[in-house]
């Protein structure tokens, strides 16, 4: 007579947790400053000003923007902030750098919000595989936030795991 076949991962206590689940959705853009400069490199004040007023910044409605010069051109900080004070009414947010760097500022402010309460001394397996774009540093600030309440770390799948952390017994 054949045993019955039982699924102990889905009969444990193990929660998986995605980052994905987090991810905050809209449009992600680059803005590239390098086309607003002389010759690519050379940051006229006034014309950069003038660039400014004359853009139409409403296409940046609900977008996340990524504030970045392509060129070798060293810009001043006022440049940047000058283009968020356009850019504000607009835009979800706005930041200096690239998407990747976007992607992080996002995922940090999501899992600053994140109430893990109920996670505690539970066993945790942060899922590895996702569909959208989950920055590295994601997964460190993460740790971050779950290792003081969880019981214990994975990361993987529940059928392989790689073990990362459990708590020490008192």
């Amino acid at each position: 007579m054949a045993e019955e076949i039982v699924n102990r991962i889905a009969n444990s206590k193990l929660i998986t947790f995605n980052l994905e689940d987090y991810y905050p959705e809209g449009e992600r853009v680059l803005f590239d400053v390098k086309d607003w400069l002389l010759e690519g490199f050379v940051l006229r004040e006034g014309e950069f000003r003038e660039q400014a007023k004359n853009h139409d910044w409403s296409q940046y409605q609900d977008k996340f923007i990524a504030l970045t010069c392509s060129s070798d051109a060293i810009i001043p900080a006022w440049a940047y902030m000058l283009l968020a004070t356009y850019l504000q009414p607009y835009a979800k947010k706005v930041i200096t750098g690239d998407l990747e760097t976007l992607e992080t500022v996002l995922y940090t402010e999501a899992i600053n919000k994140m109430d893990v309460s109920n996670l505690t001394d539970k066993p945790v397996i942060v899922k590895g595989c996702s569909h959208k774009p989950v920055p590295k540093n994601a997964y460190l600030l993460l740790i971050e936030k779950l290792q003081p309440v969880v019981k214990s770390l994975m990361y993987g799948e529940a059928c392989s795991s790689v073990p990362l952390y459990k708590k020490p017994k008192n």
